[in-house]
């Protein structure tokens, strides 16, 4: 491929929560679940992202991120999975879903986030990367991004095949895109067709009416069990049947046959040979117990995000989200910046200052103990992610600290989307574009600077320094 799979839509956060039941509630006579393990994933477009990974693609995922738990979370486990972010503002809170599973059997599902919202304006960024995609995949779950008019816009001038995934209660998709691959019912709600004398022929007057009403080069109706339905100008609608049949946990399928035939197209197959290669692929996903086995286990076993407690309230994702929110509600900048801050001393506090007075509010992205063990060896860190964020909390210029577990704040910054990362003047001596956060800055328009820095502070010289005056190696 050319260029990036480019995915577009609205990201969940799903969670899937294993218990046993083993007896009733005592006020209600409803099953109470215990529950034994849970594990969370992206979910709509962000589970489409996650498969396309998987299959070794270059994959860009451009969705909306809110300010919140819920999104910090859907920020690691996407880093987890390979997918590059751009994201959008979403200005309400991170839609969930939760499964509720005893025995591999869904009890209940519980929904929450609100309704749809309104994302915010894409940067030049996502616009490019558009325009330069491989294949582009719409993963509508109606919540809005589907409906943003500058994508709109860059969908119908990209020369990429485009495969849209529809949603009843989202837009129609673009004129002109290659394929559509509704489900039975979206496309029974979608075009309002009568119930015909057979399924196949339901299906095929439905595809048939909205491909013709949407513009579309083709539709392809999945139809379970049974495989698929393809209706495209001019011809018979083709019937493509699984290869065996498949029973089992279905959640996520519909999302793993828009990215086989997507992938297909990108590589540059025909209609009828990507509808074959992802009737294929679906019913290997179910066959093979679902998402439940489909995740790549970089995803499964993404950390969760760090909580600390301390006085102040100021250390935590959810610090950071409110710092954030209030400062972006009134208009404000948003400035981060990050490191280790292992023995905090005054090069640290010059670099902070200089940071603060860029904007109206500084969170400090702090690399976790386990993060700077991988990054500077067992030894490190001298002092404990704890008290690290605790002095840096009580900084006056530091408005909220985040701690993350990966090697790098990529993750974190998807999420914040600051408007200017600052860096000490030692990671960098010539342009801000030599710091290997600008190029994710500029997904969402931010900007990368470098401030000076104290000469002659230096955390591992001050090691070394005492190793050399005691005899000690490291201390505690």
């Amino acid at each position: 491929m050319r260029g990036p799979v480019v995915v577009i839509g609205d990201t969940l956060l799903d969670r899937d929560v294993e218990g046993v039941v083993n007896r009733l509630c005592p006020d209600s006579p409803v099953p109470v679940l215990d529950e034994t393990a849970h594990v969370d994933r992206p979910g709509g477009a962000g589970l489409a992202a996650v498969f396309a990974a998987a299959q070794g693609a270059e994959v860009v995922l451009v969705t909306a991120l809110a300010d919140d738990v819920g999104g910090a979370r859907l920020g690691v486990l996407l880093a987890a999975a390979g997918v590059q972010v751009y994201p959008l503002r979403l200005a309400g809170a991170t839609p969930e879903k939760i499964r509720l599973q005893a025995g591999g059997r869904v009890l209940l599902r519980h929904d929450r986030g609100g309704g749809a919202q309104t994302p915010g304006e894409p940067a030049e960024a996502v616009l490019r990367v558009v325009e330069r995609a491989s294949v582009v995949l719409v993963s509508d779950y109606g919540r809005g991004v589907a409906r943003q008019p500058a994508l709109r816009a860059a969908l119908a001038a990209t020369r990429a095949p485009v495969v849209w995934d529809p949603h009843p209660r989202g837009p129609a998709a673009v004129p002109g895109v290659h394929l559509v691959t509704p489900n039975e019912a979206e496309v029974q709600e979608l075009v309002e067709a009568p119930t015909a004398a057979t399924r196949l022929a339901t299906a095929a007057d439905g595809a048939e009416r909205l491909r013709q009403r949407w513009w579309a080069g083709a539709v392809a109706v999945t139809l379970g069990a049974d495989g698929a339905l393809l209706s495209h100008a001019g011809s018979t609608p083709l019937v493509v049947p699984t290869p065996v049949a498949a029973e089992g946990d279905t959640c996520g399928a519909g999302d793993r046959f828009a990215v086989a035939a997507g992938l297909a197209l990108g590589r540059g197959a025909l209609l009828s040979e990507a509808v074959q290669e992802a009737v294929t692929e679906a019913s290997a996903y179910v066959a093979e117990g679902g998402v439940a086995t489909a995740l790549p286990p970089p995803v499964r076993r993404a950390p969760q995000a760090v909580h600390t407690a301390v006085a102040g309230d100021r250390v935590g994702v959810a610090a950071a989200a409110a710092a954030v929110a209030r400062v972006r509600a009134a208009g404000g900048t948003v400035v981060a910046t990050g490191g280790c801050f292992d023995l905090l001393h005054a090069g640290h506090v010059a670099t902070l200052q200089a940071a603060r007075q860029l904007g109206d509010c500084l969170v400090v992205c702090l690399n976790s103990d386990a993060s700077v063990a991988g990054l500077k060896g067992p030894d490190r860190p001298v002092v404990r992610q704890d008290d690290r964020s605790r002095l840096l909390a009580a900084l006056s210029c530091v408005d909220a600290v985040m701690i993350f577990d990966e090697s790098t704040p990529a993750a974190a910054l998807s999420w914040l989307r600051p408007d200017i990362w600052v860096k000490g003047g030692d990671y960098a001596t010539g342009e801000g574009d030599c710091l290997p956060e600008a190029e994710i800055l500029r997904r969402w328009g931010g900007h990368t600077v470098v401030v000076p820095y104290l000469d002659g502070r230096s955390t591992t010289e001050m090691i070394a320094a005492t190793a050399a005056r005691t005899g000690v190696g490291v201390f505690r």
